[in-house]
């Protein structure tokens, strides 16, 4: 970036854009995607919607026009048809490809990295342009969105939010004669994205890009925050334990009348200012747990070299926390109860240490696990891997392996 990550940090997340050419960059996106990449997902890949979309001058194309069954062994009726594509794309659509963090070996190692430090969840997105057309018109998104010129020219026009910090409830169609409106005027940044440039836009600001000269691809990195609000959902389930703010309202009360509702509003706001006032970070922390880490996939772990190594596990094997996996870790009771994305986990709580010792990210020996004999530690790390929460890293025969704990 043009700036450093303290800088970004303090003065540009959430609040202003950023432009940053290739000159204020390491290096290129060369790595990370590229025309003949797109063209493997259209016609090698077996794409199926909804990963893919195709528009033109705003309008989204019916998806019948370009997908069709696979053929023999392969009669799923969504797949794309390169052909289909083909000729949408000649008359001047615009070709979106969706969800590539889940698809494109380069951008989920990027994203699960970019998620982990940012502490959002990360999605990616290409959109591929021929020249001179334009995919979408004016509008805004409900997430960040890092914008990675990977191959063309594109010219990107920004203006101010109509509506800051949209909210993913809050789409720009809710506001859309505004976002007119203030699209006609001068652009706060109006500039040409070549390859390797990178433009930071945060929620809510105004955008729209026309592809120039050539064929245009683009990466939009969404990051989509975890807002304030949030913590007012968190807020709003824990109040729902006070009696209360639970009881029924008076019977014949006249909900359109400011006069009938006074004093029942009055009487809520008390009962809720009083609990609020009660609410610790542990309870804000504990209802939160199961959404923050609902996020990005965990770093992909290779199920089939995974039950090979499970199969030769020995306390001498080397464990691992599984990439990027979000978590909550909590004691109830007697057990240790692991959150995950989708699902919990029950252990023993005696097996706390060893646990957090895992989760603390350096590779492990089983027998080094603390607090556990090796026959617990053996039980421990195969439940461990066998739920996708660690790794099995044998070390090779002869090989000086890891330089575990």
């Amino acid at each position: 970036m043009a700036v450093d990550e303290a800088e970004f940090a303090s003065s540009y997340w959430g609040q202003a854009p950023l432009l940053s050419t290739r000159d204020h960059l390491a290096a290129g996106f060369e790595d990370l995607f590229s025309l003949e990449a797109a063209d493997e997902l259209l016609s090698r890949r077996g794409l199926r919607t909804p990963f893919i979309r195709i528009a033109r001058d705003g309008r989204i194309v019916d998806s019948a026009r370009y997908t069709g069954s696979g053929g023999v062994g392969a009669a799923v009726r969504d797949q794309v048809s390169d052909d289909r594509v083909l000729a949408l794309f000649l008359d001047g659509h615009t070709i979106v490809l969706q969800g590539l963090h889940r698809l494109w070996p380069p951008l989920i190692d990027l994203t699960g990295a970019l998620s982990t430090e940012l502490g959002h969840p990360v999605q990616v997105n290409a959109y591929i342009t021929p020249s001179s057309s334009t995919g979408f018109s004016a509008h805004y998104d409900v997430h960040d969105v890092f914008v990675l010129q990977i191959a063309g020219e594109k010219q990107w026009r920004i203006h101010e939010p109509v509506h800051p910090d949209p909210l993913r409830n809050q789409p720009w169609t809710d506001r859309s004669g505004d976002v007119a409106e203030r699209a006609a005027q001068p652009p706060c940044i109006d500039t040409v994205l070549r390859p390797g440039d990178a433009l930071y836009l945060p929620r809510g600001y105004l955008h729209e890009a026309e592809a120039l000269g050539g064929v245009s691809v683009h990466l939009t990195i969404g990051v989509h925050p975890v807002t304030r609000y949030t913590l007012v959902e968190a807020l709003t389930a824990i109040a729902a334990d006070e009696p209360a703010l639970r009881s029924s309202l008076a019977v014949g009360l006249d909900l359109t009348d400011p006069a009938d509702l006074e004093d029942e509003l009055a009487a809520t706001i008390d009962a809720l200012v009083s609990r609020l006032r009660r609410v610790s970070p542990g309870e804000v922390a504990a209802r939160l747990a199961g959404r923050t880490v609902d996020g990005n996939r965990p770093a992909p772990l290779g199920p089939l070299a995974q039950a090979a190594a499970l199969s030769e596990l020995s306390a001498a094997t080397v464990l691992t926390a599984r990439d990027h996996l979000r978590h909550a870790l909590r004691v109830d009771g007697d057990e240790l109860v692991l959150v995950l994305a989708d699902r919990s986990l029950r252990l023993p709580v005696s097996v706390e240490k060893a646990v957090r010792a895992l989760l603390d990210g350096a590779p492990i020996r089983v027998r080094d696990l603390p607090g556990l004999d090796e026959a617990d530690a053996l039980v421990l790390a195969h439940r461990l891997v066998r739920e996708g929460v660690a790794v099995l890293e044998p070390d090779p025969p002869g090989s000086a392996g890891h330089e575990p704990r």
